[in-house]
């Protein structure tokens, strides 16, 4: 497949990692996370928006009993991270005595995952590990032990399969790098 350029608002994007891939990875993790927590009932808390489409690949993988929730966190704007992490949207359920996995799209950074282990450890989970579909390693600001990792990537902006760009493109089924 040859990689294909796309253009949102001002920027053009060019192929960086098909669906089929993405669904493979996905795959790897769904079957490493049966095995880690077979004969328990996790409970997996979607951070939105970015991780729907990754989150709902993930859950049809996932065969062992267990719940999801979906929490809302911000920190960007444009292409930056603004460093500053505020909640929209909170966590409902119980967390106390639970495996907590949290699903996200990306960690860079790491301010908004840092800061939401921070909220959920106050709950006195019983475990609490971070599931991300991509990560940008030299990005971390904060140490951060990211357990299930489908794909480490260098740090390009990218669009695509719930990634967005000031709103766009989170519909797109193949993620997208941004051309230099």
């Amino acid at each position: 497949m040859d990689p294909r350029t796309i253009t949102i608002h001002d920027c053009d994007f060019s192929t960086y990692m098909y669906e089929e891939e993405i669904i493979a990875r996905i795959v790897m993790l769904a079957e490493q996370i049966e095995q880690d927590y077979a004969g328990k009932n996790p409970l997996f808390l979607a951070v939105l928006n970015g991780s729907f489409m990754f989150t709902a690949d993930l859950m049809k993988r996932i065969n062992i009993p267990c719940e999801i929730s979906f929490i809302r966190m911000s920190s960007y704007q444009d292409m930056q991270s603004t460093g500053h992490v505020k909640e929209v949207l909170g966590l409902t359920e119980n967390i106390e005595g639970r495996d907590v996995l949290i699903i996200e799209d990306i960690v860079d950074t790491g301010h908004t995952v840092n800061a939401l282990l921070h909220q959920l450890q106050e709950k006195n989970p019983s475990s609490l590990e971070i599931v991300t579909l991509l990560m940008k390693p030299e990005c971390l600001q904060h140490q951060l032990d990211v357990k299930y990792v489908a794909k480490s990537i260098p740090n390009d902006f990218v669009v695509g399969y719930g990634l967005d760009y000031n709103g766009l493109g989170r519909n797109l089924r193949d993620i997208y790098k941004i051309v230099s």
